[in-house]
């Protein structure tokens, strides 16, 4: 997939991911985000960067865009293969993103 067609803050968090910068990752969202992974919801900016500080310790994930559909004004998806330090890795998820204003405001990630 050619990177350069998804939207900036996208990019920009899958960079950050690939980085493992918790910091770019967390200026990606707004100050209200939410963040639904794996049954939990993590809620604001500073939950979100617990998170994804603790997943990039134990998981080491990096993030390969396949591909991207934008589903309706201000929603759509990213599917990604993510690989790293987990059972059955590699594999593809699907990120549900709500971008308002060039910022994410809310993120599902889904098998």
């Amino acid at each position: 997939m050619d990177t350069t067609d998804l939207p900036k803050v996208v990019l920009g968090l899958v960079k950050a991911q690939n980085d493992f910068d918790a910091v770019a990752y967390t200026d990606c969202f707004s100050e209200n985000a939410e963040v639904f992974d794996e049954g939990k919801t993590y809620k604001g900016k500073k939950e979100i960067k617990a998170w994804i500080e603790d997943a990039n310790k134990r998981y080491q994930v990096m993030m390969k865009p396949v591909a991207y559909a934008e589903t309706g004004t201000d929603t759509s998806i990213l599917s990604a293969e993510i690989s790293g330090s987990f059972p059955g890795s590699p594999l593809v998820l699907q990120y549900h993103f709500n971008i308002v204003e060039e910022e994410i405001h809310s993120l599902e990630i889904t098998s």
